[in-house]
């Protein structure tokens, strides 16, 4: 998980749109309480990813990866852009193929 996690951040980091879609299963869902709504597919992570990281010039460090079980991490990141700077929380769900298949997203 700890190396998906990085592969994750170094292409949202690069705004590698296809790159770091290429992460997620093409049911993927990302829920981010903090923006008040859930993408879904490919298109809405897609969605997700141009406005959140492309659009607000957002880098992402990581702080911590807590390994729940096989399929399931919370992730701890530092994000910076043009929003300012927030803590935020991945609780990350992996499917039996290693694509994220969740991510269930807030800010500390």
């Amino acid at each position: 998980m700890q190396k998906l996690v990085e592969s994750f951040i170094a292409a949202a980091n690069a705004f590698d749109v296809e790159g770091t879609l290429s992460l997620f299963a093409t049911d993927a869902v990302i829920d981010d309480v903090s923006v008040g709504d859930a993408f879904i597919g490919h298109t809405g992570v897609r969605q997700y990813l141009e406005r959140f990281f492309v659009g607000y010039s957002t880098s992402s460090e990581l702080l911590s990866v807590e390994e729940l079980d096989t399929f399931h991490s919370s992730v701890r990141l530092d994000f910076t852009g043009d929003f300012g700077h927030e803590i935020g929380i991945l609780k990350i769900a992996i499917n039996p193929t290693g694509l994220i298949e969740r991510i269930d997203a807030d800010l500390e």
